[in-house]
């Protein structure tokens, strides 16, 4: 059985790949399924020591931006994007996976249109409360929709969408703390902010813990993912702002943070100040407290952002701060507020457990191999 995945473009769309492709391996070697062969189509392998580590074989296709505003690079990208779709389809001819799971976003459209032509089964995922352009054209045609949240229900048909909740690694599911302060630095009792803006970091994000430092450090460790390319001038910045404070060493600033370390501070954060992608599964899977910081609607796609944010703090989870009402003071006093009542951590910390479906990717896994299965 050949089973093909495409996506990608962040990590949000890539790393549910990764924990789809572990939870399929699993299932396999349980039923006694084997020549099962795993690949994975985008126009960059993102992280390929992940792809290594599930057994996934890369396959290079071009895939162009679609933005909604102009631009002379939609011209270039139209082009990249044609010609995706004509080596694409001769790939997938060659290959002919016995079924496709897609994550949605540019890079997935050749693959997803190469398989609407050569009639090759898809299922695809979707992440955020308003799905992308891409997902709800495939929605058309895919045999299974599995959406993170119940709002995305509607923009597919309805004989042929389930919430699954949106797949975790397993190995960010269960955690152990042992280790986890001393691998940061952290003092003992000192309570632990994460700050991430994703993959890639948040400059507006960043900005504005920069300014918070002197005041956050004297009560908190301060655990910082910046973006590898934000990290120089971050740090630079931050080491001027703490000059000579006592307690500089309290700001632990990273470029990214790798499966390790991800795992540590997951394990050992108090709280986390996050944007609302795909990192709120992540969180709510830690069961931590945390504040949402929506990517504005004038950037994120349908302001699909916002509408994460506000329906995983209907579950208690989370508090939403929109970036057009954000300040250090409002920030640094939900920060107190929360850090300061151990009953709103654990309101918080309950919320994003019954939030949390620790099955989604096993129960994508399964669609795929059944439907793979009959398709053979």
């Amino acid at each position: 059985m050949k089973i093909l995945f495409t996506g990608g473009g962040s990590g949000g769309h890539f790393y549910p790949i990764i924990a789809v492709a572990e939870a399929l391996q699993e299932k396999a070697e349980e039923e006694k399924y084997v020549g099962i062969e795993l690949y994975y189509m985008s126009d960059s392998p993102y992280n390929k020591r992940a792809l290594f580590e599930a057994h996934l074989t890369y396959i290079h296709t071009t895939a162009g931006r679609s933005r909604t505003y102009l631009s002379i690079r939609n011209i270039s990208d139209s082009l990249k994007t044609v010609f995706g779709l004509i080596t694409s389809t001769w790939k997938l001819y060659t290959l002919f996976p016995d079924v496709i799971f897609a994550k949605g976003g540019y890079a997935s459209f050749p693959a997803l249109f190469a398989a609407k032509l050569l009639q090759i089964p898809v299922v695809i995922h979707e992440s955020d409360s308003v799905p992308g352009r891409v997902n709800r054209w495939a929605g058309k045609f895919a045999r299974y929709v599995a959406v993170s949240y119940a709002e995305a229900e509607t923009f597919f048909p309805k004989e042929k969408v389930a919430v699954t909740g949106n797949p975790v690694r397993s190995a960010l599911i269960d955690l152990s703390a042992s280790g986890a302060r001393e691998f940061f630095g952290a003092e003992a009792g000192v309570p632990i902010i994460y700050i991430t803006g994703g993959s890639q970091g948040a400059m507006t994000i960043n900005n504005m813990i920069v300014d918070m430092l002197p005041q956050l450090v004297e009560k908190y460790t301060v655990v910082h993912q910046i973006g590898a390319l934000n990290l120089g001038d971050v740090k630079s910045r931050a080491a001027l702002v703490l000059g000579q404070s006592s307690n500089k060493d309290r700001y632990k600033p990273f470029g990214y943070l790798d499966m390790s370390a991800t795992r540590m501070i997951g394990a050992c954060a108090n709280i986390i100040i996050s944007r609302a992608g795909s990192t709120i599964f992540e969180i709510a899977a830690w069961g931590t407290p945390s504040i949402l910081i929506p990517l504005s609607g004038e950037i994120a796609h349908g302001d699909h952002q916002r509408a994460n944010a506000y329906n995983y703090a209907h579950s208690g989870a989370a508090i939403v701060i929109e970036e057009k009402n954000l300040g250090p003071h409002l920030l640094a006093s939900e920060i107190d507020r929360i850090l300061g009542s151990v009953a709103i951590q654990e309101e918080m910390r309950l919320g994003a457990r019954k939030f949390f479906k620790p099955d989604a990717a096993k129960i994508i896994a399964e669609a795929l191999l059944n439907i793979g299965l009959e398709h053979e």
